[in-house]
């Protein structure tokens, strides 16, 4: 009986495309967030930074999933029912002076979002 063996060339191509999958499953798992420890849900996010603004007395009565990891809702604080948008880097409130930017934002953020009634005049 003869034994067979690997030709150099085999080896390589076979060594070759070990190489390249271990690379493309790195390149996955860096890209899924595979190697750190999972972020805060968006909600959970929205609450620490209402929280961290409006402090530890407000609380949200209503949430959305918007587009872009945005979260629309209602904040109560003393009383106020206040609109809120949460972004991974800001919260913009609806009692903030840029009152066309924040309208901008949840019109494009949160297109569905369950809007207040105007008020009567």
């Amino acid at each position: 009986m003869t034994r067979r063996r690997l030709s150099i060339d085999r080896l390589i191509f076979l060594l070759g495309a070990v190489v390249l999958a271990l690379g493309a499953l790195s390149l996955w798992l860096v890209t899924q967030n595979g190697f750190g420890p999972p972020g805060p849900s968006p909600e959970d996010r929205a609450r620490d930074q209402v929280r961290e603004h409006m402090g530890p007395g407000a609380r949200i009565r209503y949430t959305e999933e918007g587009r872009r990891s945005a979260i629309c809702g209602y904040v109560a604080d003393e009383g106020q029912v206040i609109a809120f948008i949460s972004r991974p880097n800001r919260l913009m409130l609806e009692t903030d002076p840029l009152r066309a930017e924040f309208n901008q934002l949840q019109g494009d953020l949160c297109p569905g979002f369950l809007r207040r009634p105007p008020a009567a005049r």
